[in-house]
């Protein structure tokens, strides 16, 4: 049982759930603190699966559809579909049933959530088709792994509010702008290091005329596209500290993850596909949980604001 269980979570790289689920859940803590306070267990179990289920109905799409080009290049040739560890029909099955488990979960946290679920799957899925036609699929995985923190949001206020309430000086209470922003930072994380991990396969995706930046601007362009990329999601997320009135603990986080950022750009100029993959996940992982750790550091222990006012 074990082993049929890895041998799904790799089918679907479950490891990479860390990437979109630490912001959804720091959302879902900013929600809490501007609203209802805390939600129950129930809540937090539901947008957990919620998330899980997403994910994988994601990524098993992307691995159904993309099974022919996955034969053909020789660094995703041992993927499960194309060396035949996992059937199609399997594939498919595991599909609709992660499909249905976010339709379920999302109509048991509330009403918005579940009429807005079809979106979030046409979304996530539509991803996987992208490199056929535009060179920014990129744009495209990160505006699909945005709905993470909007979704989390959602499912603690059951609404999305864009006029904001202030609340002295530069904070914004009950207010859709910060888990917009959140999003946008998603967004520019994802198009920075989705470049790198495209690098990967630059000479594959020629050949079989396949799409990326790194394809249309060449790799030197592609990954300065990619430094400036980053370099907006830590502004962005420096915005949403400023505006959510966060101080030290948050200040910690952000000179942490500007480090990691520098680090994997570093590490992606030397192309070896070692380095790439330690840049890809092993820092984007750091910079996730560290961001979801100061961000409920801050909203479960607002002494770390009080010592600065």
């Amino acid at each position: 049982m074990f082993v049929l269980l890895k041998q799904w979570a790799e089918f679907v790289t479950f490891q990479h759930t860390v990437f979109a689920l630490p912001f959804a859940l720091a959302s879902m803590a900013v929600a809490a603190r501007d609203h209802h306070g805390w939600p129950g267990l129930r809540v937090f179990l539901l947008i957990l699966a919620a998330m899980v289920c997403a994910r994988t109905c994601a990524m098993a799409f992307n691995r159904i559809v993309d099974r022919r080009f996955d034969a053909a290049n020789p660094r995703t040739a041992s993927r499960h579909l194309p060396a035949g560890h996992i059937s199609l029909a399997s594939a498919l099955a595991l599909w609709v049933l992660s499909a249905a488990g976010l339709v379920l979960a999302s109509w048991l946290i509330n009403r918005a959530c579940f009429y807005l679920s079809p979106v979030a799957l046409f979304v996530v899925c539509f991803y996987s088709l992208t490199k056929r036609f535009t060179d920014f699929t990129h744009v495209y995985l990160g505006a699909a792994l945005a709905l993470a923190p909007i979704g989390a949001w959602i499912a603690v206020t059951g609404g999305f509010d864009f006029f904001p309430q202030y609340d002295g000086g530069f904070s914004i209470k009950h207010s859709a702008v910060l888990p917009v922003l959140l999003a946008v930072a998603v967004v520019f994380w994802l198009i920075g290091f989705d470049i790198i991990y495209a690098l990967q396969d630059y000479e594959f995706d020629r050949r079989a005329g396949l799409h990326s930046l790194a394809v249309r601007w060449g790799v030197k362009n592609a990954l300065r596209a990619a430094f400036l990329s980053h370099l907006i999601m830590w502004l962005v997320l420096a915005g949403f500290g400023l505006l959510a009135r966060f101080r030290v603990a948050y200040l910690v986080g952000l000179v942490i993850i500007l480090a990691c950022l520098v680090i994997e750009h570093w590490l992606a100029r030397k192309r070896s596909l070692k380095w790439i993959n330690v840049a890809f996940f092993r820092l984007n992982a750091v910079i996730s949980v560290v961001f979801l750790v100061v961000t409920v550091a801050e909203v479960a222990f607002p002494w770390f604001r009080l010592q600065l006012e």
